[in-house]
């Protein structure tokens, strides 16, 4: 179920490079909430606060904003971090409402052991469903127990909450079982060729015309 976290925001009045550089200096990181019709708006949102959101409750929690005295409830959409830094550059939020279904991508934790000499491959970390806004799965657990191989697990396979659907082709594959590679094959054949190459003891290597 989504975690509903409360934070505290302030509205962003000034715009561009050089205040957004001011704000992320001050710990602060530019964002803008839409949806519903509602114009966007641009906010500052504690960095700290935010980041140990994403840490600890991830992308899909619920944040009850409070901006100026209004409340607000909103999902994260999207996050722009810096591509060196781990610094957050700038959150879009999406305006939410009590009652409706959003569509979130739900992480796939894969469990158990495959039969012997086979290799379970995730071939999709996620599943994007379309969810009750207060009870978004935290991940969805398939389980490949004593799979054998060419057992495929497609998003169908996939047993969701009674309030959730796929928003995703349902023949989507999620998990493939294959034999296991063998890793000395390609070793064996490489030295077999090393040992064809080289020249018999005694024997000259060089060519005579």
């Amino acid at each position: 179920m989504a975690d509903r976290i409360n934070l505290t925001a302030e509205e962003r009045t000034e715009f561009g490079k050089g205040p957004s550089r001011r704000a992320r200096v001050a710990f602060k990181i530019p964002a803008v909430m839409y949806g519903h019709g509602t114009d966007p708006l641009h906010l500052l949102l504690p960095a700290l606060d935010f980041a140990a959101v994403l840490r600890n409750h991830g992308t899909n929690a619920i944040l009850a904003l409070d901006v100026n005295g209004t409340k607000h409830l909103a999902l994260v959409k999207s996050v722009v971090a810096h591509p060196i830094r781990p610094v957050i550059q700038h959150v879009d939020l999406l305006v939410v409402r009590k009652g409706e279904k959003v569509s979130v991508d739900i992480p796939i934790v894969v469990v158990g052991d495959s039969a012997p000499d086979t290799v379970a491959a995730l071939d999709a970390s996620s599943v994007p469903v379309l969810a009750d806004v207060f009870n978004i799965p935290e991940e969805f657990e398939v389980s490949v127990e004593g799979a054998e191989a060419g057992t495929q697990i497609l998003a169908s396979d996939i047993e969701l909450p009674a309030d959730c659907e796929l928003d995703i082709d349902p023949d989507t594959l999620i998990v493939n079982v294959t034999e296991a590679r063998d890793e000395s094959y390609g070793d064996e054949d490489e030295e077999a060729d090393e040992s064809a190459a080289e020249p018999a003891a005694g024997e000259d290597s060089s060519s005579e015309e």
